[in-house]
Order: structure tokens, then sequence, then C-alpha cells
């Protein structure tokens, strides 16, 4: 007798198995074996031996099932394909110690000129007056300054002439370029000072690290937007120059948010994979209604405890992850055990169909009774039926079934504190929204390749993220902040929301 239609292995156990005769047992063999072999052979496609595309691989190996028995000789599995990856040189990026470099083919065509006068004689201390004797120029460099027009923006080359002037004392002193910030990383021949002697003036910096850090475009991209349509030939150096300053500019910035965050009395947290040259790590996210501060560290308990401390005034949104259960004023979010209920309920064991329709439902319903006001004459028996249907199913046989119960009964007072306190949001969703921005960059970029460019990336997504939550433009505040790192000058604080 052979079984017709599809098979149904929600309701196939020992009992059904048992009922079978011979016959029956070898057909329902030979389609479980069709089945699997079926499941076996789409679990090994990937990019290589398949339509999909590179970004669908797994992220943790080079693809493929690990060794799926899809066909072959004798009982041996076959070995998932996997990609040629090139051996490391051991070099490290970019050009390469010896290599032909590339320069301007033509100097810069200045529009106009400014000209910075010192304010101080340096022989007797005493402010220089306007009618004081201008002598000569001192240093003079083209300057590319972007500016906002009527009709758009555009790009001018400013002369930058710094003069010398005469004191009425005799002295002579000269205006020179001030000295900022310096960025020291190890091993790096040729470390990054910022200083007003640069050929890229703040605004046309912040200009190209939002085509980097908002619109997610490469150096390479951002070269060829330059020249193409703004008729500046900017190399990738000084672009990645520019990207690099303005994080770096940003970072103390970052320090003075994260203590805003820590004061205030509700705050999402969150994390995600992140790559620093190919080692993993993770970007977390810390962020209140006007204020985010990202960093990029391990998922250690540590590193949460770095960002946060030991103790916050206010309440923390964030998920199940166990380095959060240190605080205890905190409310889980509840749209992932919403996610974990619907995995169950869409899965082949009857129980699990069960228990997670249970738990889909009567947490749907606790969100939707505090949204509506709802008195505890509705919300207590809500939560007195979804307890009850964990206590049921804590010592279930099937694993995924009895881990999502103890769960929520171990983290209960987390998942329904928002019932007791309304003004909790009962998800994690502006963390995970804030996030988004970084996962995409992740895809595009693979990640950072060194602690300096981590830090000032992450440096750079808090500043952008803080002013457009308190609805300023970020990039003017940017290009001012960088201007004063430039100058040695202490950055100004974000303005408050507008």
């Amino acid at each position: 007798m052979k079984i017709k239609g599809p098979l149904d292995l929600t309701h196939m156990n020992r009992a059904v198995f048992e009922a079978l005769d011979h016959d029956q047992l070898i057909e329902l063999t030979c389609r479980l074996h069709r089945m699997a072999v079926e499941q076996s052979e789409r679990l090994a496609m990937n990019s290589t031996n398949s339509s999909r595309p590179p970004s669908s691989d797994p992220p943790f190996g080079t693809g493929g099932s690990g060794g799926a028995v899809v066909g072959g000789g004798g009982n041996a599995p076959l070995p998932a394909p996997t990609r040629k990856v090139a051996q490391p040189t051991g070099r490290k990026p970019g050009k390469q110690p010896g290599a032909k470099g590339k320069w301007r083919g033509e100097p810069l065509k200045s529009e106009r000129s400014e000209h910075i006068w010192p304010t101080i004689c340096a022989g007797c201390g005493q402010p220089l007056e306007l009618w004081d004797r201008e002598v000569r120029t001192g240093a003079a460099f083209p300057v590319l300054e972007l500016e906002r027009t009527p009709g758009g923006i555009r790009i001018a080359c400013v002369e930058h002439r710094y003069q010398v002037v005469a004191c009425t004392c005799g002295h002579e002193t000269e205006a020179r370029p001030a000295v900022g910030v310096l960025s020291f990383l190890d091993g790096r021949k040729r470390q990054l000072h910022l200083t007003e002697r640069c050929m890229v003036a703040p605004s046309l910096a912040a200009f190209i690290a939002a085509l980097h850090t908002r619109h997610h475009q490469s150096r390479r991209k951002i070269h060829e937007f330059l020249l193409t349509w703004m008729g500046v030939p900017l190399s990738v150096g000084s672009i990645d120059r520019c990207i690099r300053e303005v994080g770096v500019a940003c970072e103390p910035v970052a320090e003075d948010l994260l203590e805003e965050v820590r004061a205030a009395g509700l705050i999402h947290a969150d994390e995600t994979p992140w790559y620093e040259r190919g080692a993993f790590r993770w970007l977390w996210v810390v962020l209140t209604k006007t204020t985010a501060v990202f960093h990029i560290g391990s998922r250690r308990h540590e590193e949460i405890r770095d960002l946060l401390g030991d103790a916050i005034v206010g309440w923390l949104i964030s998920d199940g992850y166990g380095a959060y259960r240190d605080y205890e004023k905190r409310q889980r979010c509840v749209a992932h055990l919403i996610r974990k209920g619907l995995a169950l309920a869409g899965g082949l064991s009857p129980d699990g169909v069960q228990f997670g329709e249970w738990l889909v439902r009567e947490l749907r319903g606790l969100i939707h009774g505090v949204a509506e006001d709802q008195g505890h004459t509705i919300l207590n028996p809500m939560q007195a039926r979804l307890k009850r249907a964990c206590k049921l199913h804590r010592d279930h046989e099937t694993e995924k079934i009895r881990a999502l119960a103890r769960e929520i009964l171990n983290d209960w007072d987390a998942i329904v504190a928002f019932v007791t306190n309304p003004m909790l949001p009962p998800t994690n969703n502006e963390a995970e929204r804030a996030l988004r921005i970084a996962v995409i960059a992740r895809r595009l970029s693979f990640g950072t390749r060194n602690e300096e460019g981590s830090a000032a990336y992450a440096a750079s997504l808090s500043v952008v993220e803080t002013c457009r939550r308190r609805h300023i433009d970020p990039w003017s505040y940017i290009a001012d902040t960088l201007a004063r790192a430039r100058a040695g000058l202490t950055h100004n604080p974000v303005p408050a929301a507008a």
C-alpha cells in the first residue's frame, strides 16, 4: 500500500510508525529518505555551486552543510564545496614601500585669498592692532572649501595666507597654522596629526564623511564622485584622512554623550556582530530619546558595564543577553519572545505548536492591554495564563520547548515589568533601528581595520545619530568640531533638541 499525498510530519510519532505494516514502512522510509536528500542538497548550496549571491553564505565558514551525505560511493560523506581563499601574504593593505607614487598633475588654482593675521605680539605680548604694519606673507597654501549657495553646493579653492605683522615694539610676529589633536597608532609610520595646514577644509571633510558614514560610499566611489561632478581631484588617501579626522574629532564628543546616557531615566541597549581586520567583535549601542552612543568591543559582560557603569539611574530596555541581567531595573524585549513563540508555532511538534500559539496570544494580549490602558482584572489573568503555560512545559521532553519555558520563568520580572510600569516600552525597537545603518555598512565594508578605525567609526555614528534625534544638522556641527580639533580647541557640546 502506497501513502498518497504529502507527508504530514506533525502527526508522526512512534505510535504511528508501530501501526504501519511492512510495505507502508518501506514506502514511508523511501519518501523520508528522498526528503532528507533534498534538504541536504539545499543546505549544501552556496554562492560557489548555485546562483545564490555571496552575501547569502554563512558568516562563520565557507558555506555548505559541513559534509552532508547527498550521494557518492560508499558511506563517506562528500565534502561541502568551499571557496578558494587567497593565502595571506603578510603585507599591509595599501601602497607598499618603494612603490611609485602619484602626484597632482597641475597645481590648484585659487579663486580668492583669505588672510590670517596674528593677534598677540610674540615680543611684548601686547595685542596687535589693525594699524600695525603688515610686513609680508609667511605661509600660503590652497584649501578646498564646501560652500552652500541658494542653488545648491559648490567647492571653492581659497588660498589661506598667514601674514607677518610688525608691532610698535619692533618685533615681527608671524601667524602660523594651528596644530591640534594627535591620534597615535602603534606600528604606523606616519601618525594622524590634525592641523589647520590641510588642503581639505572642515566643511568639505564633513561632506566626505557624510558620503561614507551615512550614505555608505567607498573611498574610491567618493573620489569618482568628486572628480566627475565637482571637478575636484582628491586622492583616495586624502579622502581616507578626512574620514579618520572626523572620527577622531568626534571621540571626545561621544564621551560626553555617554555621561548623558548614564543619567537618563530610560536607556535602550543592543549589540550586533562586527569585524575588525577579520577578528570577530561586537558593535554596541546605548541610547535614549535624544542621545545615542556606539561602541565597538568584545561581547564580555565588562563591555556593557564600562558603557553604563555598575548602577544606572533609570530603566534598561534590552534583549535576553546575560550581560544585561546584572541590572535590576530592566525591561526585556517582548518581541524577541514572540518571534521564538512563532517559531515553535510553525514547527512540527504538536506540543510546540500549542505552546507557541499560547505564548504568542498571551504576550500580544499583554502588549495591547497595556497600550489600551486596561485594568488589572484583564492583565492579571493574562499573566497567570502565561506563567501557567511555562510551568506546564518547563520539564518537556523537547529541548526547544523546555528551554523557552525556563527562559521566561527565569526572567519573569523583566518580561512583565511594562505591565506595572506603563511608561516602559515592551520592545527594544529603538535600539534595533539605530543599529540598522551599521548593519548595512558591515555588509558593504566588512567592518574596520584597527582600533583607531573602530573608535572613530563608532564616535562618528554617535554624533550623527544624536544630532538626528535632536533634529539638528549633524554635518554643520561636525564641521565646527573638526575645525576646533585642528586648532587644538575644546569642542562645543551638542546643541539641545530643537
